[in-house]
């Protein structure tokens, strides 16, 4: 059974490490988070997709284990960076996680192991910067060890695209990593494809992300503008969709959160103003993103005249339906923004349950305007009675 050190455990590690252990291999999943691991290894999960039973069957199996040790991979064969690459409080690319573990990769890890960065980077970050440091690190020259790059491609409560069937692009330092990480892939996704180099897979994945931002943008632009003529946004885009090609539909929001959409184009546009090229659609997107909260903050004062000392409910507070996700998530500035003006706010969120020391509410008729935020497939709106009700979907 050969062994597979994952560092990160959470939306996208543990996946991976499910998928990669059932495939026949022996997983350590490695996290810094103490409590996290003591979870995983009492077979709780800690993501939605993956269900406590197949935790308990794989840790019964001997096929994964939780650890906060690197050490564990002084036998790995392969080890798969899932780290966070965020933004700081600047905005700007926060590589310290991935460096981190770059780091303690490198002390650990042994001879003509495939290193593979599967964490969102900007192009130039595995050869410029993760390399550099395991070659540092390790002591070891870059022959002795391969290193590839391959984005996570993973979509929380996606039933229609999972892991196995969603194409996975790769690329190497060397052919040969390339190819190692190839074969070692195709033991649990349907499609590998394979990139010309590091740059190019690292800047595709920027791209499907900042195509999503950009679309999403627009619409939300467009929803300010039906809702001033008084039509329904979504009946727009159902129309639209029955075109056979060159249509996308995209539907609006308050914002888009997450760990990929607001972040990936900000890298690419941080790696533009390097370079000294244009990013001017990107920097667009974010801006009307950023300011979707406020204009929704709007909306409510609309509705109700004045917002100060009006009892508000926000429903549903995660960055999307059906996972506790928070982080990005626009509902937090909508809530910040309504507490400005003076609103009583409570929120119901049965799947995030806590949140800034507050805890979700049940919905009830007792509030002068219900705003709905993150669409739950649990949500009974019912109990809202006659509460009147701002939706940031773009329907009425």
């Amino acid at each position: 059974m050969v062994d597979v050190g994952i560092v990160g455990q959470g939306y996208v590690g543990l996946p991976i490490s499910v998928e990669v252990a059932r495939a026949g291999f022996k997983v350590f999943g490695i996290d810094n988070d103490v409590i996290k691991v003591k979870k995983l290894n009492s077979g709780q999960s800690v993501v939605e997709d993956i269900k406590d039973s197949v935790l308990v069957d794989l840790l019964k199996s001997g096929r994964y284990f939780a650890t906060e040790d690197f050490k564990c991979l002084q036998t790995a064969e392969v080890i798969l960076l899932c780290v966070p690459t965020p933004l700081d409080s600047k905005g700007m690319p926060d590589l310290s996680a991935l460096i981190s573990a770059s780091i303690s990769v490198a002390k650990n890890m042994k001879q003509n192991a495939l290193v593979i960065v599967e964490s969102s980077v900007a192009p130039g970050t595995t050869r410029n910067i993760v390399l550099e440091v395991i070659e540092k690190e390790s002591g070891f020259n870059r022959k002795d060890f391969n290193l590839a790059f391959s984005p996570e491609r993973i979509d929380p409560q996606n039933k229609n695209w999972s892991l196995k069937n969603t194409p996975k692009i790769v690329a190497g330092l060397s052919l040969e990593s390339r190819s190692i990480a190839k074969e070692f892939y195709l033991k649990f996704v349907d499609t590998v494809i394979e990139c010309d180099s590091l740059e190019v897979a690292e800047t595709a994945k920027l791209l499907e992300n900042s195509f999503r931002l950009i679309n999403i943008s627009f619409v939300n632009e467009l929803a300010i503008f039906c809702q001033k003529l008084g039509i329904d946004t979504n009946e727009v885009i159902k129309a639209a969709s029955t075109k056979p090609y060159g249509f996308m539909p995209f539907y609006p929001s308050i914002g888009v959160g997450g760990h990929c959409i607001p972040i990936d184009p900000v890298y690419l546009a941080k790696k533009a103003q390097e370079i000294n090229a244009p990013s001017r659609m990107i920097n667009l997107a974010v801006e009307i993103n950023q300011e979707m909260p406020k204009y929704f903050v709007n909306r409510a004062e609309e509705k109700l005249g004045s917002l100060k000392g009006k009892n508000i409910l926000v429903v549903g507070i995660s960055y999307k339906p059906n996972v506790a996700d928070l982080r990005e998530s626009p509902v937090l500035a909508l809530i910040t923004g309504l507490k400005e003006k003076g609103s009583k706010v409570k929120w119901h969120d049965e799947l995030v349950k806590v949140w800034d020391n507050e805890n979700s509410v049940s919905i009830s008729d007792r509030y002068d305007l219900a705003i709905i935020a993150t669409f739950h497939d649990y949500l009974d709106l019912s109990k809202l009675g006659d509460v009147p009700i701002l939706n940031t979907r773009g329907s009425f």
